[in-house]
């Protein structure tokens, strides 16, 4: 490129440059007319503007006080204290959401609208895929709080997990374990795994094992054995006590003594313990003892018995266990600001879906 087109090149930006800042005033000129229309149509809709925002605070205001008032909601509370707080939190949406479509309708913003709507369409969407478990837990709470198949205090066993009902709350259902610990299981999977309520029918059968000698008389075994559990203090007398021949060996019989107790006034596993101590001590003194090993040796024997220690009278106590109690409701004081169950409503019989 020789000197003259370098000469040209400069003369040409020069003269660009002179025309672009000539330019300049009128741009900014009209830039400046262009906010001083728009503070004008801001200052002529100051009182739309104003009275949009006092129609968004009246239906916060009415949402509240509507969903307070409602009588139907109050009726729901006393069963179902979850729902009535969701229905409450539904009725103070929708009426603070028509508030503001009214406001931005008075503002001429229906345009807005409907890009709102239409935004919070997609972004439920996306939060919906991207909260996929947590809606699950919370879905499955609101079911469970419709359902409740357990009530506070509840001994239930969760799949493979077992302890009683502290309390349901949105996330989760926790449980105080039988050891005292704390669980807590995510909703979704308490409301799709198999669940067993020890506490919905108060009455609860128990059963164990003894092995009776060949030579000894299984029925009156058996005899012994149901008048001895009959005598323990928990056992009922309707349904009765029973037994029967579990198995068969060379050396004699395994037989299943069964019982039933009132859960709400003694304990399982106290009671099983006492009957199964009373019906060893009955057929040790009736002659009738297990099965001998298949070789024995005998270094000493006393004449004044087999060398068999025998029972005391005394009973046993077969009362309701208490240990937990406390400290169940120590942990479902700590979460009765999300809890969602009612501890004061009776619980109601399971129904077939």
């Amino acid at each position: 490129m020789d000197v003259r087109s370098i000469a040209s090149a400069g003369l040409a930006m020069a003269l660009s440059g002179s025309a672009h800042a000539a330019r300049l005033p009128a741009q900014f000129g009209k830039a400046f007319e262009q906010v001083e229309a728009k503070l004008v149509k801001l200052v002529v809709n100051a009182p739309l503007l104003v009275l949009a925002v006092l129609i968004v605070l009246f239906s916060l205001w009415l949402g509240g006080f509507v969903s307070r008032r409602m009588r139907l909601l109050t009726r729901i509370s006393r069963s179902n204290p979850y729902m009535d707080g969701l229905l409450r939190s539904i009725v103070k949406a929708m009426i603070a959401l028509a508030g503001v479509l009214v406001a931005l309708n008075l503002l001429n913003a229906t345009a807005l609208v409907s890009a709102v709507l239409g935004s919070a369409g997609v972004v439920g969407l996306v939060l919906g895929f991207a909260f996929k478990d947590i809606a699950e837990n919370y879905v499955a709470g609101v079911l469970l709080s419709l359902r409740q198949p357990f009530a506070p205090g509840d001994h239930v066993r969760i799949d493979s997990h077992e302890g009683k009902v502290v309390a349901l709350t949105s996330r989760a259902t926790v449980l105080m374990t039988m050891d005292g610990n704390n669980l807590q299981l995510p909703n979704g999977l308490v409301f799709k795994s198999v669940l067993l309520n020890y506490s919905r029918n108060p009455k609860r059968r128990f059963d164990f094992e003894t092995n009776v000698d060949a030579r000894a008389s299984w029925l009156q075994a058996m005899d012994i054995g149901v008048a001895a559990m009959a005598g323990v203090e928990g056992v009922l007398a309707q349904p009765a006590p029973s037994a029967q021949i579990r198995s068969l060996s060379n050396d004699g019989a395994a037989l299943q003594f069964s019982g039933w107790v009132d859960q709400t006034h003694n304990d399982l596993g106290r009671t099983r313990s006492e009957a199964m101590r009373r019906v060893r001590k009955a057929l040790r003194g009736a002659g009738i003892t297990p099965p001998e090993a298949v070789s024995k040796v005998v270094l000493v024997r006393t004449e004044a018995d087999a060398g068999h220690v025998h029972e005391a009278e005394a009973a046993r106590d077969t009362s309701v266990d208490r240990a937990l109690d406390a400290q169940v409701g120590h942990a479902r004081h700590q979460e009765d600001g999300g809890d969602l169950l009612n501890a004061t409503a009776p619980p109601q019989p399971l129904q077939s879906p």
